[in-house]
């Protein structure tokens, strides 16, 4: 007679019903495709024990193949450990100072795979001695115990004492909320292997259950951030922050970038002779239409003040091509500009819109006190963007040297016109200046 196998199908489908909330969440990210594994594993463990090793154990016995019930339980901690290698990843690397967190994890994972061989190798004793233990009153612990017993408890040792280890190295707050709910979790749900059958669904459901509230703060978290970068960075933001984390997404580096600086010509005399909820619509059109622009060539908006924006091509998001995609960038800004400004313009007030490109090494990094953080890049292309784009006229985009000379071949390149020596606030010599031609 198969007994009341209900609480068990019930912690199983928690299990799977987690693992699908992670993917559909978060299926971007590779810590959460990895705990989603390591959820699915237990609840593929779970069922399987009970829908198929059950019957068939009582039906014929332990069988030679019987084994193989047990590798979803190897699977469920060697994806655990892979998701804390993964988080580990995320925290910057002066911070982590040693691997021999790394070396402890993949210990851990080499001892969860001796498990696995140990019970396709003597199914009838993982069956008797160590799954759902069974013992008298007066009977001991049989020496079959700890051939599966030890391997297993010093790997989950070894995985709690990295994930401790990774959370004192500050890593991404969201991962480190669910590196301590693992920490309390894991015993739990790990105990529900040995645990006699009546007993073993409330263990591991509790650790369940623990996790769930770990992760519940860990998408909050993810989702307060989401809001903020998809309004104020470019969409590629998000996704960043998500694989990396937002200490690693935004930390200070020094790299080379593409700048693209725009602003509207004539919008001060434009803006003082029109009601300011006209002037209004008119800068949130504009301010449309240059986020549009600046998400589909992968740009940061880093400022907008009044009719001027500034942004960066190649930070915090990094690419090879960030001067081709600049140059791409201010040509549609100049499209889309000349059409607006028309649109808006008549027959006595007419408004024009100019842009200016530069390119060179600058610093980013987030700066600011506690209550008010601000993603900045300091460096003179930032300064020469600013300046190009005051001296170009209406629908007229001005690029630097530096810009022209990352920029190989292609129809961008053949559009570039030498432009006239330009002296500039802030530069002791003349910038020589290129013009991008129109289409």
């Amino acid at each position: 007679m198969i007994p009341d196998t209900t609480p068990q199908v019930i912690v199983s489908l928690l299990a799977l019903g987690m693992a699908l909330s992670f993917i559909l969440a978060d299926r971007h990210s590779p810590t959460s495709r990895a705990l989603a594994w390591f959820l699915w594993s237990i609840g593929f463990s779970i069922g399987t024990g009970v829908l198929v090793s059950l019957p068939v154990h009582l039906a014929w016995g332990v069988q030679a193949w019987s084994g193989v019930f047990a590798l979803p339980e190897m699977l469920a901690f060697v994806f655990a450990y892979q998701w804390v290698l993964r988080v580990r990843r995320t925290v910057p690397a002066r911070n982590l100072n040693t691997r021999g967190a790394d070396y402890g994890l993949r210990v851990a994972q080499g001892l969860a795979v001796f498990y696995g061989g140990a019970s396709l190798a003597y199914p009838e004793l993982r069956s008797e001695h160590f799954i759902n233990l069974r013992l008298g009153p007066d009977e001991p612990l049989h020496p079959a115990f700890w051939l599966f017993a030890a391997p297993l408890g010093i790997s989950l040792a070894l995985g709690i004492a990295a994930g401790l280890f990774t959370l004192n190295r500050r890593p991404d707050r969201a991962e480190a909320v669910r590196l301590k709910a693992f920490a309390i979790a894991a015993p739990f749900m790990a105990s529900g292997m040995i645990l006699p059958v009546h007993i073993a669904p409330l263990t591991t459901a509790i650790g369940l259950l623990i996790f769930l509230v770990g992760a519940v703060q860990y998408h909050v978290t993810q989702g307060r951030r989401a809001q903020f970068m998809s309004r104020f960075l470019s969409p590629q933001v998000a996704e960043l922050v998500s694989e990396k984390g937002l200490k690693s997404a935004t930390d200070e580096k020094t790299l080379e970038i593409s700048v693209v600086c725009c602003d509207l010509r004539g919008f001060t005399a434009f803006s003082a002779a029109t009601s300011s909820q006209r002037v209004i619509q008119i800068l949130r059109e504009y301010y449309d239409a240059v986020g549009a622009a600046a998400a589909d060539c992968g740009g940061t908006i880093k400022d907008q003040a009044g009719d001027g924006v500034l942004i960066l091509v190649g930070a915090p998001i990094s690419f090879a091509d960030h001067a081709l995609r600049a140059l791409e960038l201010a040509t549609q800004i100049r499209a889309r500009g000349m059409a607006l400004t028309a649109r808006w313009s008549d027959a006595e007030m007419q408004l024009g819109v100019g842009v200016g490109v530069a390119s060179g090494f600058v610093t980013v990094g987030v700066i600011g006190a506690a209550s008010r953080l601000e993603y900045t890049a300091v460096g003179p292309a930032v300064n020469l963007a600013s300046r190009l784009c005051s001296e170009a006229a209406h629908g007229e985009v001005l690029v630097d040297t530096r810009t022209t000379e990352l920029i190989d071949t292609g129809a961008l390149r053949r559009a570039l016109r030498l432009g006239e020596p330009l002296l500039l606030k802030g530069f002791q010599l003349p910038v020589q200046s290129y013009v991008l031609a129109t289409a």
